[in-house]
């Protein structure tokens, strides 16, 4: 596993304050619930696809159980990775920037996360709520459309919440570059 790189200006977990590691946590919590669920939808596609070589007996609706279950798995990690500096970050350009510069340009890309997460929050459970109201179901399972798309709004919440702690964090470092973390 590759551990997250900071620059002299960059932070990591070790320097999240008391919600910070709060959040940090909660965010790890929920990206080993999607490891679990990725494992156990391999597991499943495996005895989906043996089943269906070997004994003519497939998982029934298991390409449905793999999108619903895939959609809320992967919004799992999204805040884990931002906290953990996980993000694809192009640091040619300022590799050889000041603190300063650095913090400002993590605080701005933070706070983007924030908004986009918000907005993807927000869009998600819009979208789960008229899937409810529809009354959709899966189309061999029947299983209601709306439980899939609400299960991603944590995950999309959390990852807001990641994105404006680290620009109040980093915000912070630019104003204060001395202080500890006590965010």
């Amino acid at each position: 596993m590759q551990e997250p790189s900071t620059s002299a200006a960059g932070v990591s977990p070790q320097d999240f304050g008391p919600y910070g590691r709060g959040l940090f946590s909660v965010s790890k919590g929920l990206a080993l619930v999607g490891g679990v669920v990725f494992v156990a939808l391999v597991v499943m596609s495996i005895v989906s696809i043996v089943g269906r070589k070997l004994f003519s007996a497939p998982v029934p609706g298991d390409v449905e159980i793999l999108q619903m279950a895939a959609a809320f798995a992967s919004a799992t990690f999204f805040a884990y990775c931002h906290l953990n500096g996980g993000d694809v970050k192009v640091d040619f350009f300022t590799s050889r920037a000041s603190a300063a510069t650095t913090h400002l340009l993590d605080a701005m890309g933070s706070g983007l996360v924030g908004v986009v997460g918000s907005l993807i929050t927000w869009r998600a459970l819009e979208g789960a709520l008229a899937i409810r109201a529809a009354g959709e179901t899966s189309m061999i399972l029947g299983w209601p459309l709306w439980l899939a798309q609400i299960l991603m709004v944590p995950g999309f919440a959390l990852l807001a919440l990641a994105g404006f702690y680290l620009m109040a964090l980093h915000a912070q470092r630019l104003v204060t570059p001395t202080r500890g973390a006590s965010a």
